[in-house]
């Protein structure tokens, strides 16, 4: 039986959105077929751009960058967490879950639908307290969401999360392909950076 793979990644381009007061990203052809024989490319971006995961290191002194995580960490069951509608995405939403450790949550919230609009980092849902501790208790490794942050400043979900080594995927796309599926993998392995986050490939497998 082959599985069906679902891309939840967005496609790294050139000048593609970035958090406000980030510098912006440039990928761009530094080599030609038609001069050389061969083409190349060079990429100038944060690690905090586009689908990209966030490490300990990226809030917390001394945590772990994104080349210490072992692999267990980036492929697990995904649960899909409808919280379209919801400013604030609170724990209630996780009660019908069956979510065990080791498990990877995903929030959909449709907001990866204004990426190319100029207000996408302006008013976007947030994670409230009570989501983030109830998903260090459960001991998932990985919470993914369609949106470029789980919070603000002062960024008190990333330090929640990350202080327990809940690794956070930002900017998804295509969680809407998840819905019919109660059972589904993820995978997301990053690129394995001495730092504090990396852009990454996010898949679901879907066993039909």
């Amino acid at each position: 039986m082959n599985p069906m793979l679902i891309d939840l990644t967005h496609t790294f381009t050139d000048n593609m959105p970035v958090y406000p007061g980030d510098a912006c990203s440039r990928l761009y052809e530094s080599s030609f077929i038609k001069d050389g024989g061969v083409s190349d490319h060079r990429i100038e971006s944060g690690m905090h751009v586009g689908t990209h995961m966030d490490a300990p290191l990226h809030m917390v002194e001394g945590g772990a960058m994104i080349a210490d995580i072992p692999l267990r960490h980036f492929t697990g069951m995904g649960h899909l967490v409808d919280a379209r509608g919801k400013n604030s995405i609170t724990a209630d939403l996780l009660e019908s879950y069956a979510i065990n450790k080791g498990d990877i949550v995903l929030v959909w919230t449709e907001w990866s639908r204004k990426y190319h609009e100029p207000d996408y980092f302006d008013g976007h849902p947030e994670i409230a307290e009570d989501f983030a501790h109830r998903l260090v208790a459960l001991g998932v490794f990985l919470i993914g969401m369609d949106t470029p942050s789980p919070d603000r400043e002062p960024f008190p979900i990333h330090k929640i999360l990350l202080a327990k080594d809940v690794l956070i995927i930002e900017n998804l796309v295509n969680l809407a392909a998840l819905e019919p599926y109660n059972t589904f993998r993820i995978h997301a392995y990053p690129i394995k950076y001495k730092a504090g986050g990396a852009p990454v490939r996010v898949v679901a497998e879907i066993n039909t």
